[in-house]
């Protein structure tokens, strides 16, 4: 695949590697693996209060620099609503995890390579009506299960949530959560409220990212609260 398909640019890690934004994305992985001397993490999540704070943007630069590091990465849309890592990737979404977890067709029919080494993606698929079922279900934990054993880091991109219970739901399934803020954006209230819900479901939120700082987005973890 073409490295224009990404129009935008938003894999600044990928096309812009030595850019100062790259490096806090690297700072931010080393962070993460430095935050748990006793366990592994191995399922990671990054979560909002709302919609626009850079959640997308935030995952996808970071599993990029997970593959970089040689380490087996799967990113997945578990989005079932408003999906986007497609377009990220630039890779079609006509299948995947709604179509797996409605079992239309299996997970080796819809993962797809991207063009970064070592980095798999797995779309969230045809929107289904009842998404916080589909994620709630015993089936996708399953998959999870299945999947942990085929790749060292697992990243999952989700609603915003205060939007919708899917994202609790996801991080109840992850060994760490990561909270983007959009700075000057979002109300501080908000934000608390967000780690309040995340709380409340026993998630491991690592820290927080800041983003939009005088209009650049850099990465910042503040270490596990």
């Amino acid at each position: 695949m073409s490295r224009q398909t990404n129009e935008n640019n938003s894999l600044v890690t990928y096309f812009n590697s030595k850019s100062q934004i790259s490096e806090g994305y690297r700072k931010l992985r080393t962070n993460i693996q430095f935050s748990s001397i006793d366990s592994h993490i191995k399922k990671i999540m990054v979560a909002s209060a709302e919609s626009g704070e850079g959640k997308t943007t935030t995952i996808s630069n970071l599993a990029v620099t997970y593959a970089q590091e040689g380490k087996k990465v799967l990113l997945i849309d578990a989005d079932l609503r408003n999906p986007s890592l497609h377009q990220v990737f630039s890779v079609p979404n006509h299948i995947g995890l709604s179509s797996v977890l409605s079992n239309q067709y299996s997970v080796e029919d819809v993962l797809r390579e991207s063009y970064i080494d070592n980095l798999q993606l797995f779309t969230s698929g045809p929107i289904p009506p009842n998404p916080s079922e589909m994620i709630g279900s015993n089936r996708m934990k399953r998959l999870i299960e299945k999947l942990e054993d085929q790749y060292d880091v697992i990243m999952f991109d989700t609603p915003p949530v205060l939007a919708v219970t899917d994202a609790l739901i996801v991080s109840s399934l992850c060994d760490g959560v990561l909270l983007v803020v959009n700075s000057g954006k979002v109300k501080k209230e908000l934000v608390k409220k967000t780690k309040a819900a995340l709380e409340h479901v026993n998630a491991r939120i690592l820290g927080a990212i800041l983003n939009n700082i005088k209009n650049v987005a850099v990465p910042v973890s503040y270490g596990e609260k």
